[in-house]
């Protein structure tokens, strides 16, 4: 993985380099913009594939989805390697701990489970007696700290080796009872952001305070006939959603690797750049049609990735707002999209139960 210290040259820059400098040179930004391929399709989902995750070592994906079985897959053959079962409604999130020993799931049966990924083990369940659907997983830079987004206003941290729960984080506001389903780590561990149903975003300061930072309007607005809080909890199977989600929830957040930035997703099918730690908003991307449900920022900060309901992945470069790539190749709302640890390739999951991997660079480069 580049370190987003290091300025970042093009490609042809690493001639004559060493192997581990050439890694820094790599500049994904060149690289996906040079041309997008899909090179391998993971079929095996019964149903819609809600989340994917790549291994550190790049050598391995994990996906899970409605049918609530995770399922790893052998990047260079394609071929499923294990599916681990535990879960018993959709798995909603996946992320691997920076050492690769550990694979997180959270579900809408309310648990998130704690895998063995190299034996498909089950090691630890997490949850709390008042929970709600987990729709949201993040871990802390260092893997210490898991962090869970669902339909409940509290956000819950637990330590990883342990599975002991270490801190309920609540707004300022007693009366605000919208839910928060997305949350996302900051690349050094110090922050936590939170996005709600209605599209507001909070920055919280992790340890040792645990206190609400900054709120910030993100994507709401303030529509005077706007009814849909009534019909949030009506859950519709075939759709994988709620028939009337409020609209502008948020659906994804992810940081800049050099944490300076805030990017979100919504329902309002936007993507905005926040300005970190104030929260000062920075540009508006417009260009999908639908809720843009996954976000992804290679390694070098350069590209973003964003994936939506409209069956479309879109490439972004990060610095100007400019639109770089449309992939399309699902036939189904994509719910989410990753970069590999060395932003060469992008893996995407979809509701046409499959799982994607794409690749950068001219149709020639292998």
């Amino acid at each position: 993985m580049a370190d987003p210290s290091v300025p970042n040259a093009s490609p042809t820059a690493s001639a004559g380099l060493a192997p581990g400098d050439a890694a820094q040179a790599f500049d994904s930004l060149e690289y996906w913009k040079a041309g997008v391929r899909e090179i391998k399709t993971f079929r095996g989902h019964s149903h819609g594939v809600w989340t994917v995750a790549f291994a550190p070592d790049g050598l391995t994906l994990a996906s899970g989805g409605v049918d609530r079985l995770v399922r790893l897959w052998d990047i260079e053959t394609g071929r499923l390697l294990k599916s681990l079962r535990g879960h018993t409604h959709d798995i909603r999130s996946a992320v691997f701990t920076p050492d690769g020993q550990i694979l997180a799931t959270g579900s809408e049966d309310r648990t998130i489970r704690l895998w063995n990924p190299k034996t498909g083990e089950p090691t630890k369940l997490l949850f709390t007696r008042y929970d709600h659907n987990v729709c949201c997983l993040s871990l802390s830079p260092d893997g210490l700290m898991l962090a869970r987004g669902s339909h409940n206003k509290d956000i819950k941290i637990w330590e990883v080796t342990t599975g002991t729960e270490l801190m309920t984080l609540l707004g300022k506001d007693q009366y605000d009872h919208h839910w928060t389903p997305c949350v996302a780590f900051s690349p050094d561990g110090i922050h936590l952001a939170s996005g709600s149903d209605i599209g507001k975003i909070k920055v919280w300061e992790v340890l040792p305070s645990g206190e609400e930072k900054v709120l910030s309007n993100g994507h709401w607005l303030d529509i005077q006939d706007d009814d849909t809080t009534d019909y949030r909890g009506y859950f519709v199977e075939d759709e994988g959603g709620f028939q009337k989600p409020m609209s502008y929830w948020i659906g994804a957040l992810t940081f800049t690797p050099d944490g300076r930035t805030l990017i979100s997703g919504s329902r309002d099918a936007t993507i905005k750049f926040f300005e970190m730690p104030q929260m000062n908003e920075i540009r508006t991307l417009k260009g999908h049609s639908a809720w843009v449900r996954s976000l992804a920022v290679s390694a070098d900060g350069k590209v973003l990735a964003s994936a939506s309901d409209d069956k479309t992945i879109k490439l972004w470069e990060i610095a100007t707002g400019r639109h770089v790539k449309t992939l399309k190749g699902h036939d189904g709302a994509v719910r989410a999209v990753t970069f590999s640890p060395d932003g060469r390739q992008l893996a995407s999951a979809a509701f046409d139960r499959t799982v994607k991997l794409w690749a950068g660079g001219p149709d020639s480069q292998v």
